[in-house]
């Protein structure tokens, strides 16, 4: 039950919960409050002293309006509601005062600092601070850490919020930066010098109101002021984050992440955020056609035509890949089975069923592991698999959920209670007597390393089980983006890759984690010179995810969309215009000209792909019990950093995987 109570702040009354501390109650009065040190999804601090507020009728020195209730407010000496002001004089004087002590040691960068143009010292400065200092003597400066090649330090011009201090610990789950020394002396360090492990680290950049913590590999290559900024979504993973998407000229420069309640908050992993050196690498920008064993270039004419000719009159099958768009899944579904094919989008053998939206997606949304008083992980390692999920468990742990997992045994950031490795042990747990804890909200979650061997279906049924015995929501999660996606508008085959096996000629439309075994005429459409392109016998370069409009699906079954930021290299096209191409040149055109056409045939044949950003509500269908293999659950992902292709052309996607396995391989002493 929530306790209201009324506050006037500067002359309007409003009236709040009287938990929230007096700089929320004032956001909700629609009054800025400055501060350094106050983040709403850390703990409070309450150190940078800049969000002072006078209290009226309390003690004669402002109040930390970050680190004081509504509810500690004292009433007026008539029972009036308790009276703050936040542009007094005593606290115009309060915050002048504090902004010349931030700058006693900060150094004069901001023209060389990265942080220049979208630094909160500078607006603050220029808002709240005087122009000029009284202090004279010799500024304070401190030595650089080394975090690693993902964050750059400039320590002399840290201003001690220590919100990089408290992500790393509370939301990566990380103990590596700490505090040390006092007064003058204290410095943000990291223990013993060691550089950040963690895959969500480069969010204290976002965090780091001053120019302390910048990006390494963005440093000094553009000003906020010449960017384009475009909103978009990630597919890195299936989790589908909010991201900004940064362009200067036709190069992608930079993603920041955007803020969205319901899937990331406002958090991204550092493979979303650096992974944009690999979109101008080993790039497909032109179509090849092999001869003599060998790829020479071709014009789009030519390599439609051979490609048309290879198709006609021959076992046709189609590969969706991980990264590909709905529309390019739907063109390629039409196109294929048009044609007597059929299309496959499980690329890595999950055993999802066709059609049950339940089982392949589940009815739990991720905002609903904010409630969970227990969470079932099941052959997975979200740490892995989708870090920012796994940093929304960390949360629900630290309030005193139990987290129990069945699978590898492996560091999530937090504790849990390991309930086996093998098919038995999950077996043993959906059989377990749920009663006393059947009324608190639980959620089940299934990763793609349980359903890839052959027994995957019995092991999803046992998962469904568990969650109808336990009365939780079910999430799978997936780990390929345009894998739900594809799902939705049916891009599936009985039987699998088995099916695929017996085709004389292979569409693959960006499905780069799959070896197709020789004998096959294979058509590759992507946007990188990776796997399928090595295997490849006519290549069609397609666009990467920043360079074309298209729907995306996440793993919870919410469809989003991304916006293209920048144009294709080369010669490459959008991917659901070279289907269309593709088709009049076989005599099968497809029924659109453009995508607007496109999303509306997508839209009538499936109409919850129109609902953006809402996630359906899916019938609870559960699949029939069988008896599951023997053997232990292996994940999904050994290797975070080089999961796709646009990964594997990042340098520095490499030097994080070079650098993730000698930090594993355990350091033997000289004897």
């Amino acid at each position: 039950m929530s306790d209201l109570r009324k506050v006037i702040i500067d002359g309007k009354e409003v009236e709040v919960d009287g938990a929230m501390t007096l700089i929320q109650a004032c956001e909700v009065a629609g009054i800025e409050i400055p501060r350094f040190c106050y983040h709403e999804r850390l703990s409070i601090a309450g150190n940078c002293r800049m969000c002072l507020v006078e209290v009226v009728g309390g003690p004669p020195k402002p109040a930390a309006s970050c680190a004081m209730q509504v509810k500690d407010l004292r009433p007026g000496p008539e029972g009036q509601p308790p009276v703050v002001k936040t542009n007094s004089p005593m606290v115009k004087k309060a915050r002048e005062g504090v902004m010349e002590f931030l700058l006693i040691n900060h150094p004069l960068d901001c023209p060389i600092c990265d942080q220049g143009g979208e630094c909160d010292l500078q607006d603050q400065a220029m808002a709240y601070g005087v122009d000029f200092s009284r202090f004279r003597e010799p500024k304070r400066a401190t030595e650089d850490l080394d975090l690693g090649p993902l964050v750059e330090t400039h320590m002399t011009r840290c201003i001690s919020c220590t919100r990089c201090v408290r992500f790393t610990t509370e939301v990566a789950g990380i103990t590596q930066m700490g505090q040390t020394g006092r007064g003058e002396d204290a410095e943000i360090t990291s223990y013993l010098g060691e550089t950040l492990d963690s895959n969500m680290q480069g969010n204290i950049i976002d965090l780091c109101p001053v120019g302390a913590l910048v990006s390494k590999p963005y440093a000094f290559t553009a000003r906020p002021w010449e960017l384009t900024k475009t909103e978009s979504i990630d597919v890195m993973d299936a989790l589908g984050s909010s991201i900004r998407v940064d362009t200067k000229g036709r190069e992608v420069m930079r993603f920041l992440p955007r803020n969205h309640d319901g899937v990331n908050e406002e958090w991204i992993s550092d493979k979303t955020r650096f992974v944009w050196d690999g979109l101008r690498r080993q790039r497909l920008d032109t179509p090849y056609i092999r001869e003599n064993g060998k790829l020479r270039k071709a014009g789009w004419d030519e390599a439609l035509q051979v490609a048309a000719a290879a198709m006609q009159g021959r076992k046709l099958a189609g590969l969706v890949g991980d990264l590909a768009p709905v529309e390019a899944a739907f063109a390629l579904k039409h196109l294929v089975e048009g044609q007597g094919g059929v299309v496959e989008c499980r690329t890595d053998g999950a055993k999802l069923p066709i059609g049950n939206r339940s089982a392949y997606v589940g009815t739990a949304t991720i905002e609903d592991i904010d409630a969970a008083r227990q969470v079932y992980l099941i052959g997975t390692n979200p740490r892995v698999e989708a870090p920012v999920l796994n940093a929304r468990i960390r949360r629900v742990w630290t309030r005193g959920a139990d987290v129990t997992l069945v699978g590898e045994a492996v560091d999530l950031t937090y504790d849990y209670t390991h309930a086996g490795a093998d098919r038995a042990a999950l077996v043993a747990l959906a059989a377990q007597d749920f009663n006393a804890v059947k009324d608190q909200p639980s959620v089940v979650i299934v990763g793609q390393g349980a359903l890839r061997e052959a027994d995957g279906a019995a092991v999803l049924a046992h998962a469904m089980k568990l969650a109808e015995m336990s009365g939780s929501g079910l999430l799978v999660l997936h780990t390929a983006a345009g894998r739900v996606g594809a799902m939705d508008v049916g891009a599936v085959a009985e039987g699998g890759m088995d099916a695929v096996k017996e085709a004389e000629v292979i569409y693959n439309l960006g499905a780069d984690e799959v070896d197709i075994a020789p004998g096959a005429f294979v058509i590759y459409q992507g946007s990188h010179g990776d796997r399928g392109a090595h295997r490849a016998d006519i290549i069609l370069p397609g666009a990467a995810y920043t360079e074309e409009n298209g729907l995306f699906v996440n793993t919870e079954g919410r469809p989003q969309l991304a916006l293209r930021a920048s144009f294709p290299p080369g010669e490459a096209k959008e991917n659901w215009a070279i289907l269309r191409a593709l088709s009049a040149e076989l005599g099968a055109t497809l029924p659109f000209d453009s995508m607007a056409q496109l999303r509306q045939a997508l839209v009538a044949a499936h109409p919850h792909l129109g609902k953006v950003d809402q996630v359906p509500e899916n019938d609870w269908n559960p699949l029939p019990v069988k008896t599951p293999g023997k053997a232990d659950f292996i994940n999904a992902i050994s290797d975070f950093y080089l999961t796709n292709p646009i990964a594997r052309a990042s340098t520095l996607m490499a030097e994080l995987s070079a650098n993730a396995k000698a930090r594993r391989s355990i350091p033997v002493a000289a004897e």
